[in-house]
């Protein structure tokens, strides 16, 4: 009898739900948009609700689709949640959201990282938790909300405002309060988190004036979160409930579902922004090249950390394309567009429609288009846009390199934009390696269920993981021949030097 395991990837802009077997293949899947307003502002927010009504919508979709072709839920060992980062909700004891849920992508705390940063912060808070001081983490943001909202500041004084990432609400709500946890990935996100001692730190939280604001227990990835009913939060006809062994951030869950086991090993997710990622081993070490050092992933008995490079505008820069200027009806569309044309003729597009992320961490910098001409088509344009996908991850890599002193021994990639042959074929040919492609492209939660697998169960190591994955791994080779790469790399480096 197979056992199967239930991923919960609850992104942006959907939550997918899926059903994985022994061999890491899906079985069954539910899919379910989720609203996020973006107001002109650069605030971003979600409604906390919504989230999680947003993630019982696509389980209930999947489990349809799974008894459908003859399944039974009996089956099912165990589930797991990889989750949007950085995005927080806070709430009381009562499990109602004082607030709106803070999206990952919104900038409304430029302005309190300027003064932190004044302050003398910076250096500080990177030799605790890894990051930088920037709006795209929670922290900051936290105190903007309690800058500008006098109630919501006093609340939080009394002890009566419960703070978490994206997964701890969702599995707040599903235990009805009973579990206010989350792991070391999304802690590690906050700016709050003391990734060297595993442990929220409570000089930032003093000192930021936090101290009685109620934080979750942090655990690892792959751990006995609480074991839930769903089969009454669904309403469904007969008992269904199992153990929620594996929390995750989503780029870290991709990051172990694309197998980076090893150090020197890499992955690049090519979503609504871009996270690049590589296992350093059982040591944090810091950056001097602008990356990030963040907490990769960890079991019970094993943490293993990662440099990180976030690029805030990947597919989002193709949407914009397609939304606002109206270049093209489907971002499928978009590879014989740039493929219709020989080069990008000295187009290059910025896309620094929220900042520049890794490594330049431009906060202030505004998107734009150069080297137009009244020869300039539409293809140029969205083939700078594609474009401008593997020279920001050529950026990252080089960093990363630069910090490790080596070259990296692999990397995968996954992610939508993926399915773009133009993007995957001229990053193979900039970056002169192969790229290992998932032929799963639900990477995040093919993590989350294995790690949920490991503490139930159902596999055994992470050897046997190893040798899954690679049943399951295709490579794009590169091009070396193909000059035209490295030559636009050039003019883009010129172009980003400006600012």
């Amino acid at each position: 009898m197979k056992k199967y395991i239930l991923a919960i990837d609850q992104g942006t802009s959907s939550t997918k739900t899926i059903l994985f077997d022994e061999s890491g293949q899906a079985a069954a899947k539910g899919c379910v948009d989720l609203k996020t307003n973006y107001f002109d502002n650069g605030f971003v927010e979600q409604n906390p609700e919504d989230i999680y009504q947003n993630v019982l919508d696509s389980v209930s979709a999947c489990l349809k689709d799974f008894t459908q072709k003859g399944f039974d839920v009996q089956d099912i060992v165990s589930c797991g949640i990889s989750n949007q980062r950085e995005t927080f909700v806070l709430w009381d004891e009562n499990g109602k959201p004082l607030a709106p849920a803070v999206v990952w992508a919104c900038k409304r705390s430029i302005g309190v990282c300027n003064e932190l940063i004044a302050k003398g912060q910076n250096d500080w808070i990177k030799a605790k938790t890894g990051l930088l001081l920037d709006p795209y983490f929670s922290g900051t943001k936290l105190l903007w909300l309690l800058e500008n909202d006098a109630d919501l500041k006093q609340k939080v004084s009394n002890g009566e405002v419960y703070f978490g990432t994206v997964d701890c609400w969702i599995l707040y709500k599903l235990t009805h309060g009973a579990q206010f946890k989350t792991d070391y990935t999304n802690a590690s996100r906050t700016l709050l988190f003391n990734i060297h001692s595993l442990e929220w730190d409570s000089e930032i939280l003093e000192k930021w004036g936090l101290s009685n604001l109620n934080l979750p227990l942090a655990c690892p990835s792959s751990h006995h979160f609480a074991t839930i009913d769903w089969g009454s939060i669904l309403n469904l006809k007969e008992f269904f409930s199992i153990p929620m062994t594996a929390l995750i951030g989503d780029s870290h869950a991709a990051t172990f579902g694309e197998g980076c086991f090893e150090k020197g090993t890499a992955k690049v997710t090519l979503g609504t922004g871009s996270s690049i990622m590589m296992n350093i081993g059982n040591k944090a070490v810091l950056s001097n090249s602008g990356m990030l050092t963040t907490i990769c992933w960890s079991t019970e008995n094993r943490v293993d950390y990662a440099l990180e490079g976030a690029i805030v505008s990947c597919g989002s820069t193709i949407e914009w394309l397609k939304n606002e200027l109206q270049l093209f009806s489907s971002p499928s569309e978009t590879e014989v567009m740039a493929t219709a044309i020989t080069d990008n003729a000295g187009v290059y597009l910025i896309p620094a429609f929220s900042g520049l992320g890794a490594p330049h961490w431009q906060m202030n910098r505004k998107a734009s288009i150069e080297g137009m001409t009244f020869g300039t088509t539409k293809n140029h344009i969205v083939r700078a846009a594609l474009e401008s996908i593997p020279y920001q991850i050529k950026d990252v890599v080089q960093a990363m390199e630069q910090d490790m002193q080596a070259a990296l021994k692999s990397i995968s990639v996954n992610g939508g934009m993926t399915q773009n042959a133009f993007v995957i074929h001229f990053l193979a040919d900039l970056l002169r390696i192969p790229l290992n492609k998932q032929r799963n492209p639900d990477v995040s939660a093919l993590g989350a269920a294995y790690l949920s697998g490991l503490k139930s169960g159902v596999y055994e190591s992470i050897a046997q993981l190893s040798e899954i994955n690679k049943q399951q791994t295709e490579q794009v080779l590169a091009n070396t021949n193909n000059s035209l790469p490295q030559n636009g790399y050039i003019g883009w480096k010129e172009k980003i030097s400006r600012f």
